[in-house]
């Protein structure tokens, strides 16, 4: 294990123990390590075993999931402001998920929301892995996303707009914003099989990440099957960022500023990026849900509103430097 992967284990590791420690109401480390094993109150192990350790779990492996992808996904694209809903996943994700809120479905069965939601982003997937196939242009993939994540946007305004009650509006509104709150185990368990087995397909395309970095044409000339790698990382992606929409709906830019963050601690060489993005962000969301259970709020902040507060200047910051550059 490198350096930074070794330290930013360190760090995730005392930032799950924190989450663990703070919330509404906060407890000491005393009694959430007796409630660990099982030697607290019937109380503290509520609050620690089914209420935070689960929601914090949640945030590691959304976070994981959507920093890994970013990652691939700026390799794939060589540019350094892609990130997990430009291939439109993320927003046909959300679409479907969004159809079970409005026509009540989750009243039918409660896994109806994230198997909608996988089902979009396995939707967007093969569509852009049908695509990629006929290896068309890393542009042409780029188009064919943002015409995804148009397209969806637009039939969730619509959906919205035509919600036939306040509840179902507030349901898709509240998807929207993101959240990792009230998370089960049931759902960790549906989910991170989906992100792990996409990471492990990114972390095979590693290597010719690597290659990509030096262009198409040099990458081919060192051996790479461009439409392997491209369906490689397509898939891969899609499968953790779907999963981990399924889980908390749409939270944003945590695939750009985790790799970004990372990239200098690695030298710049994109097969070693893969495990640290995703290692960061994980820290990045989880340290964020801390802060949406701490802030002084008369309701509970959405995660992803914080992310996006967190996240947005800095992806500001990115693209002015690149601009610059």
């Amino acid at each position: 294990m490198s350096k930074v992967n070794a330290v930013l284990v360190i760090a995730l590791i005392l930032a799950i123990i924190l989450s663990l420690l703070l919330g509404s109401v906060p407890l000491p480390l005393d009694r959430v390590l007796r409630a660990l094993a099982f030697g607290a109150s019937a109380g503290d192990q509520i609050v620690v075993w089914d209420i935070r350790l689960p929601r914090t779990l949640a945030a590691a492996i959304v976070g994981g999931a959507l920093g890994m992808s970013g990652a691939a996904l700026q390799g794939l694209l060589r540019n350094p402001l892609a990130e997990p809903g430009i291939l439109g996943v993320s927003a046909t994700a959300a679409l479907f998920a969004s159809v079970v809120l409005y026509f009540g479905l989750t009243s039918v069965s409660a896994a109806a929301l994230p198997l909608a939601a996988v089902a979009g982003a396995l939707l967007a997937t093969f569509i852009v892995a049908a695509a990629a196939l006929r290896s068309v242009s890393v542009v042409t993939l780029i188009l064919i996303g943002v015409g995804l994540s148009s397209f969806s946007g637009a039939l969730m305004a619509l959906l919205m707009n035509l919600a036939p009650n306040p509840f179902s509006l507030a349901d898709m509104v509240n998807w929207m914003l993101g959240s990792v709150a009230n998370r089960s185990y049931d759902d960790l368990l549906f989910t991170a099989p989906l992100v792990g087995l996409g990471m492990v397909v990114l972390l095979t395309s590693r290597r010719g990440l690597a290659a990509l970095g030096l262009g198409e044409e040099a990458a081919a000339g060192l051996g790479v099957d461009l439409k392997k790698q491209r369906l490689a990382v397509i898939i891969g992606a899609g499968l953790s960022t779907g999963a981990a929409v399924a889980i908390a709906g749409a939270i944003g830019f945590v695939g750009i500023v985790a790799p970004h963050l990372v990239r200098p601690f690695v030298r710049y060489d994109a097969s070693r990026l893969l495990a640290p993005s995703a290692l960061l962000g994980a820290l990045l969301l989880v340290l964020a849900d801390i802060g949406v259970r701490i802030i002084p709020t008369d309701f509970e902040l959405k995660l992803g509103v914080v992310a996006s507060l967190i996240g947005a200047p800095i992806f500001i910051w990115i693209a002015s430097r690149r601009r610059l550059a």
